[in-house]
């Protein structure tokens, strides 16, 4: 296999995934919808000569991989690269079943339009931000990097500063426009995000995107600095407002729990959940949560109770807000969305039938 061509056919296949695993045909993903081409299974040694491959084109010298390859060892690679006149891609090799796999993300050059990936203006409103922590939310491959990227390229063409990107890896490049953009990579520029933040504030940030908050030591870390006048984006795999603080909450000790409830509800800007929701035509279209903290959301997260939260932003339509339900409603009223998919998806099931109910959806 060549795997320059392949991938390059994947690009105008508009895959998004790309599977190499022992005992399925090469299969990808595209529209969230999965293909397999030709009848013939990989053999284990199919899908180590795949590996040699990415790895070398991602730059290891065959020593190197051939190391890998023989340590026999459980744990995985994931690391981004570029093809020249291809496009850029992400990809995690590990193994299973005693044989080794791979999974390759395609993320095309250049950075992502927002009305390809209808991202409302509400979203990409935030990068008009000064302080505070921004969370986008949402299971894997919902989307939450392209959504961080249109912001941080939006903040790059409309204000002045320095943004910091920390990644694991980097997907999307920025190339510097009206701010300075640097990007540090997990764990090739520095060892881990604790440690990267740590190092991003003594680099006279204006502006920091945080790939992933992982551990309690990094959800402190990015909180105190949000305290300290900088804007942190992050993301977080949670759906929805509410069970995003519950989890951050319940991240750390009981002990503890107190004081990051306080802190959270002073520096939380927003929060933005997304899902990508299978439509009527055999498509996807996402479907968003938007919370903007407001005085009434900031005592919700004090005085421990976000299980109200829903209704706050369900009533702060005037100031951009919508909740998950209200998202999959409005996408069954269009026509987009079957009903029994809209409540596969939803947060509260039992509310959204009994209004698509009244609605006769």
């Amino acid at each position: 296999m060549n795997l320059v061509e392949f991938l390059g056919e994947m690009v105008e296949r508009q895959a998004s995934d790309v599977f190499f695993v022992a005992g399925l045909p090469l299969t990808y993903q595209s529209g969230g919808r999965q293909t397999r081409l030709g009848e013939g299974a990989l053999m284990p040694a199919d899908t180590e000569a795949a590996v040699r491959e990415i790895l070398a084109a991602a730059g290891w010298a065959p020593g190197r991989a051939d190391a890998w390859v023989k340590e026999q060892g459980n744990h995985d690679l994931d690391f981004s690269f570029a093809l020249p006149g291809v496009g850029r891609f992400r990809a995690n090799v590990f193994r299973q079943r005693g044989s080794l796999a791979a999974v390759v993300r395609v993320i095309p050059f250049g950075l992502p339009d927002p009305a390809d990936f209808g991202i409302p203006e509400e979203v990409l409103s935030l990068a008009g931000l000064k302080k505070g922590l921004v969370l986008v939310t949402g299971p894997a491959g919902a989307g939450k990097s392209t959504t961080l990227a249109c912001i941080i390229d939006r903040m790059n063409h409309e204000r002045s500063g320095h943004i910091i990107t920390m990644e694991d890896p980097i997907e999307y490049v920025h190339r510097h426009g009206t701010c300075i953009v640097t990007q540090r990579e997990i764990p090739t520029d520095v060892e881990t995000y604790a440690e990267a933040l740590r190092s991003a504030m003594r680099e006279a940030p204006d502006v920091m995107l945080l790939g992933e908050m992982r551990d309690p030591e990094t959800i402190a870390t990015a909180v105190t600095a949000a305290e300290m006048a900088q804007l942190i984006f992050s993301t977080l795999h949670t759906t929805g407002a509410a069970g995003t603080v519950d989890r951050i909450i319940d991240a750390f000790p009981a002990s503890q729990q107190r004081q990051i409830r306080m802190q959270l509800s002073m520096v939380l800007q927003a929060i933005v959940s997304q899902q990508l929701v299978p439509t009527v035509d055999g498509g996807v279209t996402p479907a968003w949560e938007i919370m903007v903290s407001t005085a009434a959301i900031r005592n919700l997260i004090r005085e421990e109770k976000t299980h109200q939260m829903d209704s706050a932003i369900a009533a702060g339509g005037e100031l951009g807000m919508r909740t998950m339900d209200q998202s999959l409603f409005a996408l069954v009223e269009g026509g987009r969305v079957s009903r029994e998919v809209a409540l596969q998806y939803a947060i509260h099931q039992e509310a959204l039938a009994r209004r698509l109910d009244a609605a006769g959806l």
